[in-house]
């Protein structure tokens, strides 16, 4: 029996956005493009899955005590509205700082040790990594939170930028059949806009990943309430 691909770790995102609103609305419809383009969107500004997920049970639970309830939910952008009201409460919760290890000021601090014990890096990649965890030290205790997030994807594609370098055009092409391969089974569910920045985000995460760093985001941070049903 063969075994099953393991999903790909950008392309999870996705998937549980998709599996949760389909089984929540009770329909089986899958996702239009309309609704990926909103996943997309959620995935870009760097809102954690938690928080989408927080949102779309915020929307429907609310529909269906509502006076609409008789009429069927068709799209995801219903949730769009309860998913930027859940961002707002997880962005309040970073900045003022929640439980050890959930604030925006700890992250930061988490990145420098990242970078500090990175392996394998070549000789652009530990000048870059070096730099930015300098940067980091003198940012981790002040700055608004959009500007440590604009500040931190800058960092993360000079960073990507460094290590592609030195891994080479040979390397490089490796990883990328590697991603296309993990994908392969999303070509004909996601419109290609939607897929091509899916494999940017995936060959970023793998990248990082050769090296024990992580993505240099705080969209894995989440100070708030777990979700329940």
């Amino acid at each position: 029996m063969t075994a099953k691909p393991a999903i790909d770790e950008e392309a999870a995102y996705y998937q549980a956005v998709e599996e949760y609103f389909v089984s929540r609305r009770g329909d089986p419809l899958f996702l239009s493009n309309a609704d990926w383009h909103l996943v997309r969107k959620w995935r870009q500004a760097g809102t954690p899955l938690r928080v989408v997920l927080r949102g779309i049970r915020d929307a429907l639970d609310s529909h269906a005590v509502g006076w609409s309830r008789r009429r069927p939910v068709r799209s995801l952008s219903y949730c769009a509205g309860e998913v930027e009201a859940a961002r707002q409460r997880w962005e309040r919760a970073l900045a003022l700082g929640g439980e050890e290890g959930t604030s925006a000021a700890a992250a930061l601090r988490g990145f420098v040790a990242d970078l500090e014990r990175a392996r394998g890096l070549g000789p652009r990649g530990r000048q870059e990594a070096a730099l930015i965890a300098r940067d980091l030290r003198e940012r981790a205790d002040g700055g608004r939170l959009q500007e440590i997030t604009a500040w931190l994807a800058a960092r993360e594609e000079s960073l990507l930028s460094a290590i592609g370098d030195d891994l080479g055009e040979g390397g490089r092409r490796e990883l990328a059949a590697e991603v296309d391969g993990a994908l392969e089974a999303y070509r004909t569910r996601m419109p290609p806009r939607i897929l091509d920045q899916l494999r940017r985000e995936s060959l970023a995460r793998r990248l990082l990943e050769r090296h024990g760093v992580p993505r240099l985001s705080l969209f894995h941070l989440d100070p708030g309430e777990g979700l329940s049903e």
